[in-house]
């Protein structure tokens, strides 16, 4: 398996070599160790190392067409290699594939497990005043900056700050009518890659722009699967506005028929933000409503199970090279928080060392009346399904990360 992915991976660079105007390489690789203190069945202190690197590259072919594409290569021990030799299991789940790197085959060695995975592979034609991109890309929706729901493919986990976006196989056609102005059709494949039948996406979105504002509306349609007689229709609204402060409104509805959707299929968020001292300082707070059927919601393409959610936190720079923030997320329906603290620093151009830590609390961690919350050390029974380890219950009082990041 391993050989004939670096056998594909050659005969693609070597293919666009040779029919290409320049075959151009950048990535990044990171390097990062972890530290935890676990919770429930979790070691009451465990560690990790990953070694990450994703390599992009780009070739122009004449003057209307563009190859793009990208490949993680990762070589993980402790925590890092728990997590992907989890991966499958926690998809299967959960119903969906992990937002994170889904990696469902590696190679083990003495010390450590390695796997190849196909990140993106796509390609782009030029036109006078439309687009047309196919083959394994980036769906992005929307203008949220934390919970982002109309970003229904893989709505972002402010948990998960460095998890990659995933990628989907299908086409977008772009049309460019007037200036500011941008109409989009686009269609995926289904979620399930071995699906002959129904689950696949089609959808429509406008992008409106003005000096200070921009809108997005969106449309999508997933057909049905399994016999069902009734597909699911996504309607969504973007708006964002740079006034004395920053304004984002984003939210998508998911309507399905069979399911009798009502109101659990919202998924609306709301924030600003604002900078002081020049710049130096910014202040930034984004609330979500998450529907139990919406597109933020645990089992259907997101991560979370309760109702009411803030993210509030600031960024202070102490010059062009250094900064640190804080960010607290809370959910409001079971009293649980996840306290973030982050600093990073730049030690020459292209090289960058940052950490990161999370701390969840929780009613019952301080009082130990069994009033587990979802953001917590560790999850209420009710969430235990979602965990990966076999039914084990398992958490985290204490992460902390620690990475540098190299960029070519």
């Amino acid at each position: 398996m391993k050989r004939i992915t670096i056998f594909y991976i050659l005969a693609i660079c070597c293919s666009l070599h040779i029919s290409a105007q320049g075959l151009n390489f950048s990535g990044l690789l990171d390097s990062t160790v972890s530290f935890n203190a676990g919770a429930g069945d979790y070691p009451n202190f465990s560690y990790g190392i990953e070694e990450y690197a994703n390599i992009r590259m780009q070739a122009r072919i004449r003057d209307s067409a563009r190859f793009d594409g990208a490949f993680n290569f990762i070589a993980a021990s402790g925590d890092y290699a728990l997590a992907v030799n989890q991966t499958a299991e926690m998809a299967d789940l959960m119903g969906i594939t992990n937002s994170g790197i889904a990696l469902t085959s590696f190679a083990g060695s003495e010390n450590f497990i390695a796997a190849i995975e196909l990140e993106r592979i796509h390609f782009r034609l030029n036109f006078e005043t439309f687009d047309l991109d196919g083959g394994l890309m980036r769906m992005p929706f929307g203008y949220g900056q934390v919970w982002k729901p109309s970003d229904f493919l893989n709505p972002p986990n402010p948990l998960k700050p460095d998890a990659r976006p995933r990628a989907v196989l299908g086409a977008v056609l772009t049309w460019f009518p007037v200036d500011d102005l941008k109409l989009l059709g686009f269609g995926a494949a289904p979620r399930d890659p071995f699906s002959g039948g129904g689950g696949g996406l089609m959808g429509i979105s406008m992008d409106q722009h003005w000096e200070k504002a921009s809108l997005q509306g969106l449309y999508s349609f997933e057909s049905p699967q399994g016999g069902s007689m009734q597909g699911i229709h996504r309607i969504g609204l973007s708006v964002k506005a740079d006034l004395e402060i920053g304004l984002v409104m984003d939210a998508l509805y998911a309507y399905n028929h069979e399911a009798k959707t009502g109101l659990d299929g919202l998924s609306f968020s709301a924030g600003v933000d604002y900078s002081f001292f020049g710049g130096d300082l910014i202040v930034l707070a984004e609330y979500l409503y998450n529907g139990a059927r919406s597109s933020t919601a645990a089992g259907y393409g997101g991560g979370f199970s309760n109702e009411h959610y803030l993210y509030s936190g600031f960024t202070w720079r102490f010059n062009d090279f250094t900064n640190a923030g804080f960010a607290l997320i809370a959910c409001f329906d079971d009293v649980s928080f996840t306290p973030i603290i982050s600093a990073s620093h730049e030690l020459f151009q292209g090289a960058i060392v940052s950490l990161s830590a999370q701390i969840p609390l929780d009613r019952d961690l301080f009082s130990g009346d069994g009033n587990r919350g979802e953001l917590g050390p560790l999850p209420p029974d009710h969430l235990q399904p979602l965990l990966p380890i076999n039914g084990q219950r398992i958490g985290s009082y204490f992460n902390c990360t620690v990475k540098l990041r190299l960029r070519f």
